[in-house]
């Protein structure tokens, strides 16, 4: 049976800080250089969730993209947007909120929701030119 990827995309805000608290801030300024400000900075972030399977034979669907638009909605765009990331989201109290990261937690807060036949693959855009892609590997 052919698989087919589905996609939604969905959007939000959030401040955040790229540092590590056992460095000095000379460290943090030569590894993370203005990302590591301490007064923090932000991104209009881009997500695309892909949701991978063999289309149901019943519905048509691989997976119901209104039941993802949801799920992204309650599990993402409401715990991140407009957040400061170090700060208001527990996640990250000790987790560097790097885009690696944060596309690690997104999947993860997905995952969990959507059936394991199913493949899913998060891509995160923290700018037009930077961006990751989480696969669960």
């Amino acid at each position: 049976m052919p698989k087919v990827t589905v996609h939604r995309k969905a959007h939000f805000n959030a401040a955040h800080r790229l540092y590590r608290k056992d460095w000095s801030d000379e460290k943090n300024l030569a590894v993370f250089g203005k990302c590591s400000n301490p007064n923090y900075h932000g991104h209009n972030y881009e997500l695309i969730v892909a949701v991978t399977g063999e289309v149901d034979s019943e519905t048509g669907y691989v997976y119901d993209l209104g039941k993802l638009k949801k799920l992204i909605f309650s599990e993402v765009e409401e715990a991140f947007d407009h957040k400061n990331l170090n700060v208001e989201v527990a996640e990250f109290k000790e987790l560097n909120p790097t885009a690696e990261n944060i596309s690690i937690v997104i999947y993860n807060k997905l995952r969990i929701h959507i059936p394991s036949n199913l493949e899913l693959e998060v891509t995160l855009y923290e700018t037009p030119r930077n961006f990751v892609n989480y696969k669960g590997e």
